[in-house]
């Protein structure tokens, strides 16, 4: 997805930028431009903290790009639902799987305005029979599977999203409702790829405690074990749950890093 005015130039409507936003940092320690002041602030702060935060963040791209790749090219899915959506950055959902077949449809979805506007200009460039977007909630999925329905085919595997959203839903009996209510929307056949940072490192842990502190949207990193409770129910994929460098590395895996968690499933 790409946007004709970087965020730091011209503020949008609705979007606040008197705090930090998640996305925004992320897509400043990926070297994008759609961020303010407030989230250079924030993400130099973070790094201050853990100097690691800017390989987690690409690694953890890298990884959408060989996972998207991996179910396009050698599980044959066609249609993928990427919830969280997030900022754009290189190498989106959309241009990964059509590189593999034209054939692909994808329904993104998300609540946050800039990412909306960056929506906007995307669906300006693409078919709209092939790539969609959804101003929706993660919090209400039955809302997500029955618009998402309006452009993908329930009925035919799909490659189900999660990458670095679960950790800004904090109480764990919900999060798991929503990732059991997604996944039991999907036939067989369908995967759940995912990730999301864990707490194994404790400079990491700090950061996040710090910059939750700033009245930005909080972000829980969770252990490993809760994390492997996700994909309850699917077969896992080689290598399960993992780092992200440590998934199919291929020379894109990126830089190495201990802090994500990792992992694609197949619904049996």
């Amino acid at each position: 997805m790409t946007g004709d005015v970087p965020a730091s130039q011209k503020p949008l409507s609705g979007v606040d930028t008197s705090v930090p936003h998640s996305a925004r940092i992320w897509n400043y320690w990926q070297g994008g431009k759609d961020n303010y002041a407030i989230d250079r602030e924030a993400g130099d702060q973070y790094r201050e903290t853990f100097p690691g935060v800017v390989q987690m963040a690409r690694s953890a791209r890298l990884f959408l790009g060989r996972a998207v790749r991996f179910l396009a090219a050698d599980a044959g899915i066609r249609q993928f639902l990427d919830v969280g959506t997030g900022l754009p950055a290189n190498a989106n959902t959309h241009e990964v799987a059509q590189s593999v077949s034209q054939d692909c449809r994808i329904v993104y979805v998300d609540n946050d305005p800039l990412v909306l506007a960056h929506a906007r200009a995307l669906l300006t460039s693409v078919s709209r029979d092939t790539v969609a977007y959804l101003d929706a909630d993660v919090r209400d999925p039955a809302n997500i599977v029955s618009r998402a329905a309006e452009t993908l085919d329930f009925d035919r595997p799909i490659g189900l999203m999660l990458f670095g959203i679960l950790g800004h839903l904090p109480d764990d009996d919900e999060v798991f409702s929503i990732v059991r209510h997604l996944v039991a929307a999907l036939p067989s056949g369908s995967y759940l790829a995912l990730y999301d940072g864990s707490d194994v490192n404790q400079q990491a842990v700090e950061a996040q405690e710090d910059y939750n502190d700033t009245g930005a949207v909080p972000y829980r990193f969770r252990s490993p074990e809760l994390i492997a409770k996700f994909f309850d129910g699917l077969e896992l994929v080689d290598p399960g749950l993992v780092p992200c460098p440590q998934w199919r590395p291929d020379g894109t895996n990126g830089p190495d890093e201990n802090v994500t968690r990792c992992a694609v499933g197949r619904k049996p």
